[in-house]
């Protein structure tokens, strides 16, 4: 098991759970950056809970140590959770050695925006979406679809919100944003706002940090060739791009290597599903922001956003975590003719 930063207990949990209660025996490798919360500290539940000594084994390490993970004969199954580009490499070096991998990858996941709802709450759901944990989640709301005869008033609206959320340390005062996990993060998210601002987009709210404290931003009018607009961020941006009709917006938001997650608000549940339809995406949430999901229900993306379903439910975790043999069983030895 090899898991990501964000989020790093759960996402880390969610598979060595499962895996061992199916009889697995589990390596984790978590990020160096969350190595105690997202490794260390399982090691220290599961011991004082009596699993046996080497059942479990937490490896901390950079990609060195992931790529021997992949490579050894003795690992028959990858589960990782990461970037897109991470999981290309992990993928084909496992596919090197003929072993499963189970991907879970990046998104750029859409929210669209249709006229004929609340805009204010059409906003507040957007800003869920894309402001939550900072905006690290790989489903996380990166772009704002909204049709073009409410796109103004959706952004002065989601600007509205977004300028009450105050930011800081957590664990010195009660915020809605804390960091993002380091300074080449920070400096990434600030080169997609920048680069968009000049290719056209306009920046209502943000757009500025101290420290590792990002700004919640919101950025009016992006065009669809602006690194926000076609990048996975992976911090506090909300993209907003007006869009003019159904035919535009299925096309733009299927318009992305991505596939991870889509969200569609509308009265009309209806036309939300047969939009849906139109647009590859492993979750859909027909009025409600695309970063959802339960513990009991198969999750996983399309496209560059992973491989399928591998946790989330009795019949993915099963299918991903164990072998399937055939076994045959005779009281006597049969005759044949020879």
């Amino acid at each position: 098991m090899i898991a990501p930063f964000n989020v790093p207990t759960i996402l880390a949990i969610r598979a060595i759970a499962p895996a061992l209660a199916l009889g697995n025996a589990v390596v984790l490798k978590p990020d160096p950056r969350t190595a105690v919360c997202g490794g260390a500290v399982f090691a220290r539940v599961f011991e004082e809970a009596g699993l046996p000594a080497g059942v479990l084994q937490v490896l901390p390490g950079g990609a060195d140590v992931g790529e021997a993970l992949v490579v050894e004969p003795a690992v028959r199954v990858i589960a990782f959770t990461g970037s897109t580009r991470a999981g290309r490499a992990v993928g084909s070096l496992a596919g090197q050695h003929l072993k499963r991998a189970h991907l879970e990858l990046g998104g750029n996941s859409a929210l669209i925006v249709l006229p004929d709802g609340d805009v204010t709450a059409a906003a507040g759901v957007g800003a869920g979406g894309t402001f939550s944990h900072s905006g690290q989640i790989c489903m996380a709301t990166s772009r704002h679809l909204v049709h073009e005869s409410i796109a103004e008033e959706y952004t002065a609206v989601l600007t509205e919100k977004v300028e009450k959320l105050p930011v800081g340390d957590p664990f010195r005062e009660q915020v809605a944003l804390g960091p993002v996990i380091d300074a080449g993060q920070r400096d990434r998210v600030h080169g997609l706002v920048t680069a968009s601002v000049e290719a056209g987009a306009t920046v209502r709210t943000g757009g500025t940090y101290e420290g590792l404290f990002y700004r919640p931003t919101v950025l009016g009018d992006v065009p669809v060739d602006a690194p926000a607009y076609r990048e996975e961020i992976f911090g506090p941006v909300a993209p907003v791009t007006p869009v003019a009709s159904l035919d535009e917006v299925a096309e733009l938001a299927a318009g992305t290597e991505y596939g991870l997650s889509l969200g569609i608000l509308t009265r009309d549940v209806y036309a939300g599903l047969q939009l849906a339809e139109r647009i590859p995406s492993g979750l859909v949430h027909i009025n409600d922001q695309t970063v959802d999901d339960e513990a009991v229900a198969p999750f996983g993306g399309v496209g560059a956003s992973g491989t399928g379903s591998r946790h989330g439910g009795p019949q993915a975790t099963i299918e991903a975590f164990t072998e399937t043999q055939w076994v045959t069983l005779r009281g006597d030895l049969p005759t044949y003719p020879f």
